[in-house]
C-alpha cells in the first residue's frame, strides 16, 4: 500500500504556462529575439514570418513599381496612413529618391490612468531611372495613398527606342 501511495505522489516536471492573454505581444517579441540569436545570420529579416498583429501599419520599406510609358518613366509607391506633407521626392543624375517621415502622438488622460504613446517611423529609397529623363518638367501627384511621379523622357531617349519585329 505504501509503495502505491508513493506512485501516486510522484512528483512531475512542470511545463511553462504560455499565457494568451494581455502578455502575448512581449511573449512574440521574445520569441523573435531568441531566434535571432540563434541563427543571426539566417535568412534576411524581411523573408522572416510576418509581424504580429500590434505591428500592423508599419512597413519595414515601401514598395514602389517604375516603369516605362510611351514618352515617360512612371514611379508609383503604395504609402498608406501618409499625407504629402510626410513626403519628399527628390531628382537628381539619373535617380530618383522617395523618402517620407511619419510621427504620432497620443494622449490619454482619465480620472485613475495617464497614458502616453509615441510611434515614428520613417523611409528612404533610391533608384536608377531607366531612361534619361526631363527633371525639370517631372509632376508628383498623391491620391489614396499612392504617389505618382511621372517624368518625361528627353528626346534622346526616345530616340533610342526601337521597335523589333517578330518573326
Amino acid at each position: 500500500m505504501a509503495a502505491e501511495r508513493a506512485k501516486k505522489t510522484e512528483k512531475k516536471e512542470l511545463e511553462p504556462y504560455r499565457s494568451k492573454g494581455r502578455l502575448l505581444p512581449f511573449e512574440q517579441m521574445e520569441g523573435m529575439f531568441e531566434d535571432f540569436f540563434r541563427r543571426p545570420f539566417g535568412r534576411p529579416w524581411w523573408h522572416a514570418a510576418p509581424l504580429p498583429k500590434w505591428f500592423e501599419g508599419i512597413e519595414p520599406s515601401p514598395s514602389v513599381d517604375i516603369f516605362e510609358e510611351k514618352d515617360m518613366v512612371v514611379v508609383k509607391s503604395e504609402l498608406p496612413g501618409m499625407t504629402k506633407d510626410d513626403i519628399a521626392v527628390n531628382l537628381g543624375d539619373g535617380t530618383i529618391t522617395l523618402s517620407g517621415e511619419k510621427k504620432k502622438e497620443e494622449k490619454v488622460e482619465k480620472n485613475n490612468y495617464y497614458r502616453h504613446e509615441r510611434s515614428y517611423g520613417s523611409f528612404s529609397r533610391t533608384f536608377t531611372l531607366p531612361a534619361e529623363v526631363q527633371t525639370d518638367k517631372a509632376k508628383a501627384s498623391f491620391k489614396n495613398g499612392v504617389l505618382e511621379v511621372k517624368i518625361p523622357k528627353t528626346e534622346e531617349a526616345r530616340k533610342k527606342t526601337k521597335k523589333i519585329e517578330i518573326e
